[in-house]
């Protein structure tokens, strides 16, 4: 898939005031430039996964999410791309299909929609395989990637991270990419994970155990910048993004990063680093998400 290209990747200092200088350095590597539908952690958690497909001579992945899943679409655009059928089982029903689900639809994903009651059995292959009984060899990507390909993809965005950095931020969906990059950077480095969900801290025990002896401590959840809910934002999370792109010149995605780096910036100001820190932000891409939201005055 040469439209995706890793070598767009770049490491982005913020602008100091931004932070108030209360750390030695805050940078941000930018994901969501590798592709601007396949954005961020999405590509890295994908990409073995297709390949295993591919390899394995599955003709069709079916997958997992909501109405404005970035999983979603970026699976139906890599499976297109790869020559692979894809389905995506959607949680809940809509009247009029979001503009995530209309980009699936145009990468030639076939949609089946169920509630939210049925989708909680997603991990139930036999009701699986009833769902996609038509459909050719089918391969079954859990939601968010959360597989060991998808965990080991994830772990690749180690090359990308300096051993320099004392801490790594990332957010979190499934838990996918934070046991990941867990399992492949040096110990040392301490990482944090920033989950936009109410009680999201229950990710902890999915990753704890898809952890590699030695690699079992020095990490994170955090919970407390969920803004009403996963999904759910407001008008002071809206001035925040806005007051971000226009002092770092980065956008970010209204659903993961935007409160990552709100959380991120509370923790700076309220000395919970030490001033010879030095973090890294990981923009996991997903600014798709950012369609139909009124009040962001910057470009995608």
């Amino acid at each position: 898939m040469d439209t995706i290209n890793d070598s767009l990747v770049k490491i982005e200092p913020l602008q100091p005031g931004w932070y108030n200088s209360q750390v030695a350095a805050l940078d941000m590597l930018r994901l969501d430039l590798v592709h601007p539908i396949v954005s961020g952690n999405k590509w890295y958690k994908l990409r073995l996964n297709i390949k295993y497909a591919q390899d394995h001579n599955f003709r069709t992945i079916v997958t997992f999410g909501g109405g404005y899943s970035n999983h979603l679409i970026a699976t139906a655009y890599a499976a297109n791309k790869a020559g692979l059928g894809s389905v995506g089982v959607v949680r809940g029903k809509y009247d009029k299909l979001t503009p995530t689900l209309i980009t699936c639809q145009q990468e030639g994903m076939q949609l089946i929609f169920v509630t939210k009651e049925d989708y909680n059995r997603k991990e139930d292959k036999e009701w699986i395989n009833e769902l996609a009984y038509h459909f050719d060899e089918i391969f079954i990507i859990p939601e968010g990637g959360a597989n060991e390909p998808g965990r080991k993809g994830a772990g690749l965005i180690n090359r990308f991270i300096k051993e320099a950095y004392t801490h790594i931020a990332v957010s979190v969906g499934s838990g996918t990419t934070l046991a990941g990059l867990r399992n492949s950077l040096p110990a040392n480095q301490h990482l944090m994970g920033f989950v936009p969900m109410k009680q999201g801290t229950y990710l902890n025990s999915y990753i704890a155990t898809h952890l590699s002896p030695g690699k079992e401590g020095n990490w994170q959840l955090f919970d407390d910048w969920h803004f009403g809910g996963f999904g759910k934002w407001n008008t002071e999370l809206i001035t925040f993004m806005n007051d971000f792109s226009a002092t770092n010149k980065i956008p970010l995605d209204i659903i993961y990063t935007s409160k990552m780096m709100y959380g991120l910036r509370e923790l700076i100001a309220n000395g919970h680093f030490a001033p010879t820190d030095k973090i890294l932000a990981i923009h996991t891409g997903g600014l798709q998400g950012n369609d139909g939201v009124g009040g962001l005055n910057f470009n995608q």
